[in-house]
């Protein structure tokens, strides 16, 4: 047994000892869904030095389960792969007892890395960039719907309201305890967690860390959350919209670029101080069409994107401008210049986040390399103007149909090159295929039918 498997061996007694069973190691696909395997403990040693064997139809795997086999390279259900998990990450899950938790990585079978693997991607981002003198914080804001049980699968508000008041959540007291407590037992920061706008809405914030890592917590965050309301009797929508008649759920993702120990993005109401910083945010509205095809690529993200749901419909920036796609979040005196960042709120759960955080970095370091220079950012919400006025500003509204979207990315060759041929073809093959099946349905039974996948 080499390092690893003892190193696994050690791990699993003492899974053991603490009355854990079962390993799960999970993934997420091109759709943003979760997937796994779950292992007995005590084959950890061996998982962690050979994996465990995965089909590689997954990566053509579309939002309803369906096989997408046009994609290059993956023509047949032919081949295997190997799903290794992180020792690093390990966690015994303090909502499922029984169970710890791993993120995983697909690999060959003779190990190597494996072209349709997207954890692989960030994490090789995220070296190259270090290899440069860049690093990256990233946090979520991860919003979700709250739903009593129901037979028929539709939303139940799990409570009344109102909007962002500690009296809405006493109606889900239980819920929200476990939530917190489940969170920083299984090594997750929270930040805070609030009842939001929409009815039965909740929003939580997770603590900015590395990209890879801040991807694995925002699985393991899903995984806690589903596992709280399990108990308690309750659903949860992840879903960028549930319903028409519902609040979108926005995965904002906030980011800092930092080189030799300085966050780029520092300053204040006037932005950046350092003329990187604002190059940073140039780089990201530069390629924010391609970029939302990644990070919000679902039927569901385009019908999230409206205009005055604070959901980013147009192409601009704003510091602390929550209608802005792209937000600039000022440093201040009592947090300090270096609390600085950028948010991207056309981001949501629906997309991979090692491919969608992939995407946002070579975005964002491209327009610092290129010391591109931001235009004006803006105070309102260009969907109060005119088109006139839209017009002379140069802003114009994000994609919103599966075709445009596509042509966003293909003719950004920045991005389509950093998630190459094999990621790209794989991820264009299972977008298509959910707009052919969207196309022969009204919206609101394309969300009713994703409402719970997430």
């Amino acid at each position: 047994m080499g390092d690893i498997g003892e190193r696994a061996a050690e791990l699993a007694e003492q899974l053991r000892t603490a009355g854990v069973a079962g390993v799960v190691v999970v993934w997420a696909d091109n759709n943003g869904i979760p997937r796994s395997r779950t292992v007995p403990v005590a084959t950890l040693p061996q998982v962690a030095e050979t994996g465990i064997g995965v089909s590689t139809v997954f990566a053509i795997f579309d939002t309803n389960d369906g096989i997408q086999y046009g994609a290059p390279g993956r023509e047949t259900p032919s081949g295997d792969v190997r799903l290794v998990p992180d020792l690093d990450r390990l966690t015994p899950l303090a909502g499922q007892p029984g169970l710890a938790w791993a993120p995983g990585t697909q690999v060959t079978v003779d190990g190597s890395p494996w072209p349709w693997d997207q954890r692989s991607l960030l994490t090789s981002t995220v070296d190259a960039l270090a290899d440069r003198g860049y690093s990256a914080l990233v946090g979520y804001e991860m919003e979700f719907a709250v739903s009593a049980a129901s037979p028929d699968g539709a939303v139940v508000p799990a409570y009344r309201g109102p909007a962002y008041s500690p009296h809405a959540l006493l109606e889900i007291d239980g819920f929200v305890t476990d939530v917190l407590r489940d969170a920083e037992a299984n090594g997750l920061r929270i930040g805070q967690l609030h009842a939001e706008y929409g009815p039965a809405q909740v929003e939580l914030s997770l603590g900015a860390t590395d990209p890879v890592r801040a991807s694995d917590e925002q699985l393991l965050a899903r995984q806690t959350v589903l596992a709280a309301a399990a108990r308690h009797g309750l659903r949860v929508s992840f879903a960028p919209l549930p319903s028409l008649q519902m609040a979108g759920n926005g995965w904002h993702a906030h980011t800092s670029l930092w080189r030799d120990g300085r966050n780029l993005l520092a300053g204040g109401l006037d932005g950046p101080d350092d003329p990187a910083g604002g190059a940073y945010i140039a780089g990201l509205l530069r390629d924010l069409p391609a970029l939302a095809a990644v990070t919000a690529p679902s039927l569901g993200s385009a019908a999230r994107l409206r205009p005055g749901f604070f959901a980013g419909a147009y192409g601009f920036w704003g510091i602390e401008n929550r209608e802005a796609p792209v937000r600039y979040v000022a440093g201040s005196p009592m947090l300090g210049d270096d609390h600085a960042n950028v948010e991207l709120k056309v981001s949501d759960a629906s997309a991979n986040p090692y491919l969608a955080l992939t995407a946002l970095l070579t975005a964002g370091v491209a327009g610092v390399d290129e010391g591109l220079t931001p235009p004006p950012p803006f105070a309102s919400d260009p969907g109060t103007w005119t088109e006139e006025e839209r017009a002379q500003a140069g802003v114009v509204p994000l994609p919103t149909t599966q075709a445009d979207q596509e042509a966003a990315l293909l003719g950004c060759e920045r991005l389509t090159a950093a998630l190459g041929e094999e990621r790209l073809g794989a991820f264009l093959a299972v977008r298509r295929a959910d707009a052919a099946w969207g196309a022969e349905r009204d919206t609101e039974d394309v969300l009713a039918a994703w409402r719970w996948r997430y």
